[in-house]
């Protein structure tokens, strides 16, 4: 089902894309003002498209560092579990213990 949705998603956004960025290719003068850069001629597709992929992938890194003490408790969780199903195998497997 994911699948699915992605190729249903991904197919027509790659397309609408590609048309945007054929449809724009006049040049952009891009003068960065504050800033002491000389001016950057570009094609107009990238002066947008450009941006967003770099939020995107700002956007994916803060998310994912963000995330990092959820994953790690979940890792712990995961070992403390394995750890306290072995030993509750060990203590069933005896035979004065449990079971």
């Amino acid at each position: 089902m994911n699948r699915l949705f992605g190729w249903t998603v991904g197919i027509p956004l790659i397309l609408l894309i590609a048309v945007f960025a054929i449809s724009n290719r006049a040049a952009v003068h891009l003068e960065l003002w504050p800033l002491p850069l000389e001016p950057v001629e570009l094609p107009a597709f990238l002066a947008v498209l450009l941006p967003l992929v770099i939020g995107l992938i700002g956007g994916v890194t803060l998310s994912w560092l963000t995330a990092t003490p959820t994953r790690r408790l979940a890792r712990d969780q995961a070992r403390r579990i394995e750890s306290l199903e072995r030993q509750l195998g060990a203590i069933k497997g005896r035979p004065d213990g449990g079971g």
